[in-house]
């Protein structure tokens, strides 16, 4: 071995250590055939020399020469000795033995990717969830014992989990009960479809039904991350204000392919969009042939007076795309969606899904049906609306006494969070960073418009924090910003 390979192979292998002694001669003889250091036609020793040299034995040789033959690296004739095969010289990573190429340059990526790239939601200063980020739940008040029950079970039904489908039929039938007696929607269960997130639907839809270059509405200030979608799909995205009742539909003359809105409660403002409003979005999408995707991303949690039917449920013409949601009313980490699309859309959903893998685990769909149908999940939504209500009055008290008239807030009727507006000429943006530097989270109302934001404020999550951390909060979001208003 040493005349043939004289100075070109390290033949010392550690035979009691962490890499099998075959991937190590492997990797030395492929990076010394990848690095021309064993030329092209250059014959390596026989299987029985190359085991003495090495101090293995011929099986382990014998199965490393295997290898390289079938990837390649060498040409093996029975009766001969192995010959390194005509590859190309590769440089390699000093001290490895994997082969990297000079890049030529920057790896172009797709439209779609860079309009991601460039989109600013999810907000990049968040990090970890801490008080008072917009939209999580309390994971403290969850009934995680009644939820791992559910999965528990559902995991064992691994044969009804196996005939399932994609979109699990009990879960849509448990979850259509649902919205029917709850949120009015009008719909039969195969017009359900599952998704990984609220998000994931909005998504789905808009690939369905937008082309690159369609004009999208989306309401300013409204969701970015709807914005964020739609703007990925190619569509020109149109930020439309509000007024007292929502989209302000009054002079328009452009005409949209698809509309995003939230009606029921207004993201991120909290508006309630009448009837009337409702009525008239409904018959100017029919006249310029659009489709909407509501989203009713928490609209389980209503304080004062009845919930509102959901625009799904007033919609005559199959317009509307309801989707929701279930990491806002049970946990962050149920990453579960849905959408009611038009019943002469659901086979082309279902292969979307499919090809795009939109869909979600048959174990999860099983334990979220029992949760629903044993009317679990009606039990934690009476329960978290009770305790949300409260949260929402702390919130808005504490705010008022430890900041006063510097925030002007109005409790909303429902949801979540709620919006403190800031006086005109107000720097949100800054606030928020102070307040992220200080180890506190809030959104900055402009970065929610499309187009030239018109009012600052912060947006602010009272749900997942209970009323000793609300106090805190509150204090400090006080002190903060009676040191923003000294520095100007």
């Amino acid at each position: 071995m040493s005349t043939l390979l004289s100075g070109t192979i390290d033949l010392k292998f550690i035979a009691q250590g962490s890499v099998p002694l075959t991937r190590q001669i492997y990797d030395r003889l492929r990076a010394a055939i990848l690095s021309g250091a064993l030329p092209p036609g250059y014959r390596l020793p026989s299987s029985r020399v190359l085991a003495e040299d090495c101090k293995v034995s011929r099986n382990t040789v014998s199965s490393v020469i295997e290898q390289l033959a079938v990837e390649g690296y060498i040409v093996v004739v029975r009766g001969r000795r192995p010959v390194v095969a005509a590859i190309e010289k590769m440089r390699l990573i000093s001290g490895d033995s994997a082969p990297e190429r000079q890049p030529s340059g920057a790896m172009r990526i797709s439209r779609w990717a860079r309009q991601i790239a460039r989109s600013d939601w999810h907000f990049t200063n968040e990090g970890q969830p801490r008080p008072f980020a917009p939209g999580l739940a309390d994971a403290r008040e969850f009934p995680h014992d009644v939820w791992a029950r559910c999965l528990r079970r559902a995991a064992g039904h691994r044969r009804a989990l196996a005939v399932a489908g994609v979109n699990h039929p009990a879960l849509r039938t448990a979850l259509l009960d649902h919205l029917v007696q709850y949120r009015g929607v009008k719909a039969d269960a195969r017009r359900l479809i599952i998704t990984s997130s609220a998000q994931a639907a909005i998504e789905l839809i808009s690939r369905v039904v937008l082309n690159a270059g369609d004009l999208a509405w989306i309401e300013s200030p409204g969701y970015g991350g709807a914005r964020a979608v739609l703007e990925a799909t190619g569509a020109r995205v149109k930020g439309i204000p509000l007024d007292r009742s929502g989209l302000r539909l009054s002079g328009r003359a452009d005409r949209p392919r698809l509309i995003f809105c939230t009606p029921s409660h207004q993201y991120p403002t909290g508006r309630l969009m009448p009837i009337a409003r409702r009525q008239e979005l409904l018959a100017f999408a029919t006249d310029m042939d659009a489709a909407i995707i509501e989203d009713d991303y928490d609209s389980e949690f209503h304080f004062d007076g009845r919930p509102v039917v959901a625009l799904q449920g007033l919609d005559t013409s199959g317009r509307v795309f309801y989707v929701g949601t279930f990491s806002k009313s049970m946990l962050p980490d149920i990453r579960v969606g849905y959408a009611i699309v038009p019943d002469n859309l659901v086979e082309t959903f279902e292969k979307v899904q499919r090809h795009t893998s939109q869909v979600v685990t048959g174990a999860t769909q099983g334990a979220l049906a029992e949760f629903i149908a044993d009317g679990d999940y009606a039990t934690h939504i009476r329960r978290m609306t009770r305790i949300y209500r409260g949260r929402r009055d702390r919130l808005t008290q504490a705010l008022a006494s430890a900041v006063g008239e510097r925030l002007a807030i109005t409790p909303p009727a429902g949801g979540m969070q709620l919006l403190a507006r800031l006086a005109p000429g107000s720097d949100d943006c800054r606030l928020a960073a102070d307040l992220a530097k200080a180890g506190m989270m809030a959104r900055p109302l402009s970065r929610h418009f499309t187009g030239k934001a018109t009012e600052q404020g912060l947006f602010l999550g009272f749900a997942a924090w209970n009323e000793t951390e609300i106090d805190a909060g509150a204090d400090f979001i006080g002190t903060v910003i009676a040191k923003s208003l000294r520095g100007r």
